[in-house]
């Protein structure tokens, strides 16, 4: 082997020695030193791997590829002799390959088939600061393996931005071998002002970027994008701004997820003498890849992630500014070959706000996969593994809830015999158990190329021929019409669902049936049994599960009265439909028959503010047809109705003057012996309706009933017969006064009721009335003869003997023809104008 010397040999003895003795290590080596290359290489002669192969992890299938074809170019081999690979839709081992790079899927699928990993002899978890969640169970896995089954398995993790404490602790205490790697200086350049985030300004700036950058600095290019359409605006604004000549020859190469493998590999081939290259790439270039050439780098900062909802149970795709990590691992890639520049699209006070770390995708991704592997390997839930983080609770309990409706677990939490069909498929369990039912139904080539288009992003999206509204049939059928072979998305997506034909063991030869893509509605509905819509009067559509949705504009999908939405965006209040296909209630009924439950639904009508009984037929929160309950149990609509008395509030009673007139009585009461009285506050008689106001609802279900309701009577019903007698006494509805008339008081003001009373009909009385067994004095409301008070008073007394004078003065000039004398104590009173 004949290897030009590396960073990474510096430490190579130490990483041998680590593995050798202890059988675990974490190797942190910078970008170039060589860590996924040279140190896999480096144990092949260790005698604890004789006769045994080496597993080395690549968190993205292009980077498998690359290292695989670099390992095996410094053995002077083709990939698949030593050194291979495998990735889905894709493998080079033979008989001979002693290193299998491989991607994380794969190595999940390999522990379940054979816990103890039969021939491997150590498992190399490479860029695992990247944190997917397939690394995190995969090492959880292998620890439990190590333990368990097989002491003499190898574990090691290599990074290049981990914190690697955690890690080393993980391993049980594992060596921590670094390597300080070799780097040439690269110049980083921020700009002056934040970047606009209007529509096509960061395609606009990068393409300015690079053109600039190319003008002072010698070297290819290396650009980040967020993802593919970013890439496509910004590679036509720098095709049209290079058509004008006088930089030569520049290759514009785009590099993301989507692409063929030979478009990526043809990215990342070195530029021909006296040609440029601009790579447009996603964050897929940040590691493990050798872009040949690249001395300058334009980053624009962000990244796309997916983050799931436990709220909604969906996932959506957001943008959002790139970790510090990441932003380090980009920078490093312009100083591989020789000095370098990196122009980084934001300002100097933006970059001091970077998350200093990347979140791991296991604490926001959808658990769905990982409950359902935990499952089969027999775990019933994630405390029996270590984690370097785990699981959250939440998440995980509702993902296991998600495999029940799926059928993947029974009723205690264990795997049912379709759940491990459906694991050995290794697939989304909802796509799992699509394909599980289309087999079933002879629809198994539909159902493949269904989850073809499922499984991977939208290839119709915006691109030309792209089917014009969210119906998934015309994608289908665009696929079961396609054949595999070549580098176009239709191809790729042909060749995956062959793939996944095979795995299902569909018979050779037997091709799709004409008009198999209308069933996708029906086959979405396996996967999505929580995604199944009904439409609503005003065009928009209710899920199952709860949530709104709506098809935007207008659409074929548009009119139909069911369907099933495989994705949404989950934004506001109704999420945006993307991909779905119709779905026949006669579909529903025959096929989700164990989803549908009857129920005697009694509720609260608060527009008709009515008890409704009804008869349903419920898909989760769909009704699907509604009748009226014949005789509904009188309690439980007496206890409904109760209910919407509450919601409503008590002004939903018919409130009679009488009837207010006894709550301010009462409420003076409970005032004055709060531990004696009732609470008759609105929360206190909305807290004990059942026991005054229950039995007089017998009968009743609506607003219009319980106008026949004797609401004076009832609220009696809150006080023994001795209280209301004592109510009467304490409390009286009228007070007599000194001219023999028999005036209200009012108790509107339960700290100060009010006797509204004549002055002349209150002659001769020494002192103020008194209330509530004489302990409150009311509150005299003096009024003239025109019902006007002229004086406020709780002491009579003392009026009469201060103020009745001066009053007296006034209305004697009012009123001439009244009586007003100059002793009131001692005068005749009267409700007249003068004494008879």
């Amino acid at each position: 082997m004949n290897v030009a010397a590396l960073p990474i040999e510096a430490v190579l003895p130490e990483w041998r020695a680590a593995l050798r003795e202890q059988g675990t290590a974490v190797l942190i080596a910078p970008p170039g030193a060589g860590k996924s290359t040279r140190a896999p290489l480096s144990l092949l002669e260790e005698p604890w791997l004789a006769g045994k192969k080496l597993l080395m992890l690549e968190p993205r299938r292009l980077a498998a590829r690359s290292v695989a074809r670099y390992m095996a170019s410094l053995l002077g081999e083709e990939v698949g002799r030593t050194v291979g690979y495998r990735v889905r839709l894709d493998s080079r081992t033979g008989p001979h390959t002693r290193i299998e790079v491989i991607t994380e899927g794969i190595l999940t699928r390999m522990l379940q088939d054979d816990p103890s990993l039969d021939g491997v002899g150590a498992v190399l978890f490479d860029e695992f600061h990247e944190r997917s969640l397939q690394a995190d169970l995969g090492l959880a896995l292998c620890l439990q393996a190590r333990a368990l089954l097989r002491d003499d398995l190898r574990l090691a993790v290599l990074s290049a931005t981990l914190e690697p404490e955690p890690v080393a602790e993980l391993l049980g205490g594992a060596p921590l071998v670094v390597s300080e790697g070799r780097s040439y200086p690269v110049e980083t350049v921020y700009r002056e002002r934040p970047l606009g985030d209007g529509y096509g300004a960061l395609e606009t700036a990068v393409a300015a970027t690079v053109l600039a950058a190319m003008d002072r600095t010698e070297g290819d290019v290396l650009a980040f994008l967020p993802g593919a359409a970013e890439i496509r605006r910004t590679e036509a604004a720098l095709r049209e701004r290079l058509a004008g000549g006088g930089r030569g020859e520049v290759r514009l190469a785009p590099l993301y997820g989507d692409l063929s493998a030979e478009q990526q590999d043809r990215a990342l081939q070195p530029s021909p003498a006296g040609t440029r290259k601009v790579v447009l790439a996603t964050s897929i270039a940040e590691t493990s890849l050798t872009v040949e050439g690249v001395r300058i780098v334009v980053d624009g900062g962000l990244m796309r992630v997916s983050r799931f909802s436990p709220r909604t149970g969906m996932s959506r795709l957001v943008t959002e500014p790139v970790s510090r990590p990441a932003a380090d691992q980009r920078r490093g890639r312009a100083g591989r070959v020789a000095p370098g520049v990196c122009c980084r699209l934001w300002t100097e006070e933006e970059d001091a706000r970077l998350a200093p770390r990347s979140q791991p995708e296991i604490l926001s991704a959808d658990l769905a996969p990982l409950a359902l592997e935990l499952a089969a390997w027999g775990e019933s839930d994630a405390a029996g593994l270590r984690w370097l983080d785990p699981p959250p609770a939440a998440a995980l309990a509702q993902a296991r809830e998600l495999l029940g409706q799926l059928g993947a677990l029974d009723a205690s939490g264990a795997l049912t015999p379709d759940g491990r069909r459906m694991a050995a498929l290794g697939l989304h369990p909802r796509l799992a158990r699509m394909l599980l039912e289309a087999r079933r139904l002879g629809l198994g080539r539909s159902g493949c190329a269904l989850a073809a288009v499922l499984g991977d992003r939208d290839p119709f999206r915006g691109g030309p021929g792209a089917p014009p509204d969210a119906d998934l049939r015309g994608r289908v059928a665009a696929v079961l019409a396609a054949r595999p072979g070549g580098d176009s998305p239709l191809a790729r997506l042909a060749a995956e669902a062959g793939r996944l034909a095979r795995q299902l063991a569909l018979p050779e030869g037997s091709a799709a049936e004409s008009g198999e893509a209308e069933a996708s509605g029906l086959l979405l509905a396996f996967a999505y049994p929580d995604r199944i819509a009904e439409r609503r009067p005003d065009g928009r559509y209710r899920l199952s599960g709860g949530r709104g949705a709506v098809l935007p504009g207008s659409q074929a999908l548009s009119a139909a009265p069911y369907l099933v939405a495989a994705d949404l965006d989950d934004q506001g209040a109704d999420s945006r439909i993307r991909l779905a296909a119709p779905l026949a209630e006669a579909e529903i009924a025959e096929h989700a028959a164990e989803l549908i439950r009857e129920e005697a639904a009694i509720y609260w009508d608060a527009e008709a503010q009515a008890v409704r009984a009804r008869q349903r037929r419920c898909l989760g929160a769909l009704v699907l047809r509604e009748t009226p309950l014949p005789a509904p149990d009188p309690e439980r609509v007496r206890e409904v109705l109760m209910a919407g008395i509450r919601s409503a509030g008590l002004e939903l009673l018919p409130w009679t003057k009488g009837a207010r007139a006894w709550l301010q009585r009462a409420a003076f009461l409970a005032r004055l012996q709060p531990q004696e009285w009732p609470d008759v506050s609105a929360e206190g008689l909305l807290r004990t309706l059942p026991d005054w106001l229950g039995p007089f609802l017998t009968g009743m279900k609506s607003r219009s009933d319980l106008e026949r309701l004797p609401l004076q009577n009832a609220l009696d019903g809150l006080l023994p017969w001795d209280k209301r007698r004592l109510m009467d006494e304490w409390a009286p509805t009228h007070l007599a006064v000194p001219s023999g008339s028999r005036i209200p008081v009012d108790y509107s003001d339960p700290e100060a009721p009010v006797l509204a009373v004549r002055l002349q009909e209150v002659f001769g009385l020494a002192d103020t009335p008194r209330i509530g067994g004489g302990r409150v004095p009311v509150l005299l409301h003096l009024l003239s003869p025109a019902q006007r008070p002229v004086q406020v008073t709780r002491d009579l007394a003392s009026f009469w003997r201060t103020g009745y004078f001066d009053v007296k003065k006034d209305l004697k000039g009012r009123y001439p023809k009244h009586y007003w004398p100059d002793d009131p104590t001692s005068a005749v009173p009267t409700s007249r104008v003068r004494p008879r």
